[in-house]
């Protein structure tokens, strides 16, 4: 018997691989991450060696190359996280009664306060809110705009993911994020993450966590637009593994942003 293996592509992929989609006819009905993506990278071998630094979704998680698939699974292929249709997709947190949307998708722009607001809250004497921008040169290259894409169901699950691993590490925290999808213009807001607890130390740390952690897991990615020419960018450690535990890069640790 065959079995037809449907498998989602974001970011450079569909450009690479050409199509937003692909599907394997295959004999086995389940098997291994792995095994799966060793399919992918036969089908499409002058492309192998993105294949292989991807990594595959099950059901809106991530799964680790020993996780078991099934052909009827709605499977993914995610290339290096940047690490925002129309409208927005939230989700909420119980912690607060379900009364606000926590995370967010949207292609419209993001307004600061509205996220801020979201954690605000009387018991917490400390409140952060990081907003991240679109930087006109990096290095020698002047970008014009950056293009944002993401896997909305999965990027929502991954956002509250980390508002649960927030307050397992900070008691009583509260967290909120929205990110931008589509073209971001110079110096406007791609992301906004607001955090607050009840002390400020923590406040800091959390907040670092939350910005490490949605560089790390979340399925975002950036296209990079020039005068000349554009460019997907991904995750910039040595190895991407958003299965593993928040990956503080070196540049996050000297405080260089």
């Amino acid at each position: 018997m065959t079995y037809v293996w449907t498998v989602k592509l974001f970011a450079g992929l569909p450009e690479r691989l050409g199509d937003s989609v692909i599907k394997l006819e295959l004999q086995a009905g389940e098997m291994h991450a792995a095994r799966l993506k060793q399919y992918i990278a036969e089908a499409y071998p002058e492309h192998s060696g993105l294949v292989n630094m991807s990594f595959i979704a099950r059901n809106h998680a991530y799964a680790p190359d020993q996780e078991l698939l099934h052909w009827q699974d709605e499977l993914a292929l995610l290339p290096p996280v940047s690490g925002g249709q129309s409208g927005e997709r939230a989700a909420t947190n119980a912690d607060l009664g379900g009364r606000e949307e926590l995370y967010a998708i949207t292609s419209h722009p993001i307004h600061a306060d509205e996220v801020l607001r979201k954690v605000v809250a009387k018991e917490h004497g400390a409140t952060l809110l990081f907003i991240g921008t679109t930087r006109e040169w990096t290095g020698d290259k002047r970008t014009v705009l950056l293009e944002y894409e993401a896997y909305e169901p999965m990027a929502i699950a991954m956002m509250k993911q980390i508002g649960e691993e927030l307050h397992g590490k900070w008691p009583g925290s509260h967290c909120a994020i929205t990110h931008r999808i589509g073209p971001v213009g110079l110096a406007e807001t791609s992301v906004a993450i607001a955090v607050s607890t009840p002390h400020r130390n923590d406040c800091y740390e959390a907040s670092r966590y939350a910005i490490e952690r949605l560089k790390q897991i979340v399925p975002v990615w950036k296209k990079e637009v020039w005068a000349d020419g554009s460019e997907w960018k991904g995750y910039q450690g040595e190895r991407w593994n958003p299965a593993s535990p928040v990956q503080l890069s070196e540049r996050s640790r000297t405080g260089d942003s």
